[in-house]
């Protein structure tokens, strides 16, 4: 297809009311920044974002747009004049680059009210142009082709070929959280599901040395990398837990490790979201998935705090998450063997329904407040900027 341009839908943000102006120029600005490489000029209007092609091939760019948070759906565009002669030719041409396509229809959009015909006049008109003018029919159920037809005061717009993009709100548009980053599968895709709804992620990381190694963190910049498609620029923290896991495996039963492990590293993913300015932490939970997951552990470790803590994928089985990780480049890179700080002090019988009072007990048996200090002044910084990892 000879397209003059890339038509960009917006979607959801057409709900926005008073706020639609804000959202369309935070999605102009993410596009414009993706397609810098590209040397691409774009704007926006109420309806759409057009990116003009000015001669260049579409298809990375089209691929390029397609991972831009807040595209609902993307056109390749021909511009044509806004007479029907140009309407016909146009159609034509574009019909007859459907190798294959032997049925079409026409959907047409009259915004120009002043053209002598409707809506229905130009689809009757220019169908009947296709028909003498070549071997194709008319299918209005299940055509082979779809000609879109945009008329406008100034031209005529004319697409075959729509998309899916990512959907969501434009990245940055809806704030910062703290992400829980373990490098198992479903942390990443819990990011990705963040990103798509237009939060901007930082992310943070338990390690323990000795007891786990920090080949973990290579594995966790190789995530990051492929996050980046998403959300160019990445910060990754890391902070020291080991002496807070003895301290746990020293002083509480067996059963309860995990949720009171839990429970300090949520007393430190606040403090670092509230030192960050972030207004959450997110973790990749799925509920009832393992046994610091189930309602009543949710509801126990919570309980250090009143800072919002949201669970993206708190309602996706696993087939769908390995799905989406496997769909975002994820998968093979967090299947690859590690061991965190979970599962290396992992219980063999987790207390799956624990109780307050026992946790509250247990903590009082050791000083973790001295601890959770000690840990947060030892956070390692790590920045991670289109794949690869910056100095600042």
């Amino acid at each position: 297809m000879n397209a003059d341009m890339i038509m960009i839908h917006y979607g959801e943000l057409s709900t926005k009311g008073d706020n639609r102006k804000a959202f369309i120029a935070c999605l102009l600005h993410n596009v414009r920044c993706a397609l810098k490489p590209y040397g691409v000029e774009s704007k926006a209007d109420r309806d759409h974002i057009y990116v003009y092609l000015a001669g260049k091939d579409p298809k990375p760019i089209f691929e390029r747009l397609k991972e831009v948070a807040g595209i609902q759906r993307l056109s390749l565009v021909m511009k044509a004049e806004p007479t029907l002669e140009a309407m016909q030719e146009a159609a034509l041409a574009l019909l007859q680059e459907e190798k294959g396509a032997k049925t079409f229809k026409l959907d047409v959009k009259r915004v120009n009210k002043r053209f002598p015909l409707d809506s229905y006049g130009i689809s009757c008109a220019v169908a009947d142009y296709v028909l003498d003018h070549s071997s194709l029919t008319v299918d209005l159920h299940e055509p082979d082709a779809r000609v879109k037809i945009t008329l406008r005061v100034d031209a005529s717009y004319l697409s075959c070929h729509e998309e899916l993009g990512l959907g969501g709100y434009p990245l940055g548009m809806i704030g910062k959280v703290t992400m829980l980053l373990s490098g198992g599968i479903d942390s990443p895709v819990a990011s990705y599901a963040l990103i798509r709804r237009g939060i901007r992620i930082e992310c943070l990381h338990f390690a323990s040395p000795p007891y786990t190694s920090m080949a973990v963190v290579d594995k966790l910049k190789d995530i990051l990398a492929k996050l980046n498609v998403y959300q160019s620029d990445i910060k990754l923290q890391v902070l020291p837990f080991t002496k807070i896991q003895e301290a746990i495996y020293d002083n509480v039963p067996e059963p309860y490790c995990i949720t009171t492990m839990r429970r300090m590293m949520i007393r430190l993913a606040v403090a670092m979201a509230k030192k960050n300015k972030c207004l959450a932490v997110a973790t990749g939970e799925s509920i009832g998935q393992v046994a610091s997951q189930t309602l009543e552990s949710i509801g126990v470790i919570e309980e250090v705090t009143n800072f919002p803590i949201l669970r993206p994928l708190c309602a996706t089985d696993k087939l769908s998450i390995i799905e989406t990780s496997k769909r975002i480049d994820t998968y093979d890179i967090s299947i690859r063997p590690y061991e965190d700080c979970c599962t290396i002090f992992k219980p063999k019988k987790p207390k799956t329904r624990p109780h307050l009072d026992e946790c509250l007990l247990y903590e009082s048996r050791f000083d973790y407040e001295s601890l959770i200090q000690e840990c947060l002044a030892g956070v390692e910084t790590i920045y991670f900027s289109e794949g690869q990892e910056v100095q600042k």
